[in-house]
């Protein structure tokens, strides 16, 4: 077979259905298929090696603890350009934004921002409900990010950095502790039109060694992370800030709160999906 006539396949199986759905989500499958509600091929693109995504799956499992990683292999090029185009249509989210593959462009709803994000290896295509809870707390913000500054951390595609820019903030620093993710956030930026002089990429680890101050931080990540980093979110947080906190599950929500609390972070909004939960929170000065 050639190089691009084949999808990586990796079966995986869990104890429930909703760990199983979202490891393949949060994995960055670009498809899958289900034995049982608890046994599922994922599928992957072949411009990476098999390997990087089994150690992106291994990254997922620790907070995923009945998913397992059972086999891998090839699967043979079928139509699968046209399944895969076809598995990305446009998604409205909230009541303001739409998300749209770049080949979907001419299908915007009227009086909606389109977000043109290209579905490939980095997280955050817009499909997937941590996303969408990020993209809503933002819109619900919309008239605190004008003329502001933000960091968008674990940046992902950059969807919520261009979200943020489109929402009309000065300028986004797009931190990523990967930097092979940068490539794909400037061909989203050139997608939407986004001048390379209203964003930073930076690479790092979460908030350390951060030294600007904001006035908007997100971060669509996991819990561990983010309950490590709220201390450094309220350093460089300015007075009047907020910060949009996603990628958490629901049995986390009290937990993260108490946590954000303790680092002077007060809830402002919640949203959830499904078993998704995302909140904006203020900064308690003392």
């Amino acid at each position: 077979m050639d190089k691009n006539d084949f999808w990586w396949e990796i079966e995986l199986s869990a104890d429930n259905n909703e760990e199983l759905l979202s490891v393949i989500d949060l994995s960055g499958s670009i498809g899958s298929s289900f034995n049982s509600e608890v046994d599922a091929a994922a599928y992957y693109v072949s411009s990476k090696p098999v390997e990087y995504w089994l150690e992106r799956l291994n990254s997922l499992l620790p907070n995923f603890s009945s998913v397992r990683i059972l086999r891998n292999g090839k699967i043979e090029y079928r139509s699968w350009h046209k399944e895969w185009k076809d598995a990305f249509p446009p998604l409205e989210v909230g009541g303001g934004f739409v998300v749209l593959a770049p080949w979907h462009r001419g299908a915007e709803p009227s009086g909606r921002i389109p977000l043109y994000i290209y579905p490939a290896t980095a997280f955050g295509t817009g499909y997937h409900e941590s996303t969408q809870t990020a993209l809503r707390l933002l819109e619900k913000n919309k008239d605190r990010i004008k003329g502001k500054k933000a960091a968008d951390i674990g940046a992902g595609s950059g969807i919520l950095s261009i979200a943020l820019l489109k929402l009309g903030a000065e300028f986004v620093h797009a931190r990523d502790i990967d930097p092979t993710v940068f490539g794909e956030i400037r061909n989203n930026m050139n997608e939407n039109g986004i001048a390379d002089g209203s964003m930073e990429l930076l690479t790092g680890d979460l908030l350390n060694d951060f030294r600007a101050h904001v006035d908007i931080i997100t971060a669509n990540i996991m819990y561990g992370p983010l309950c490590s980093m709220l201390p450094d979110a309220a350093r460089v947080l300015k007075n009047g800030g907020f910060a949009v906190f996603s990628g958490l599950l629901l049995r986390e929500r009290d937990s993260f709160i108490k946590n954000a609390a303790e680092a002077r972070l007060l809830l402002e909004d919640e949203l959830s999906e499904n078993e998704w939960w995302g909140a904006s929170f203020s900064l308690c000065r003392e």
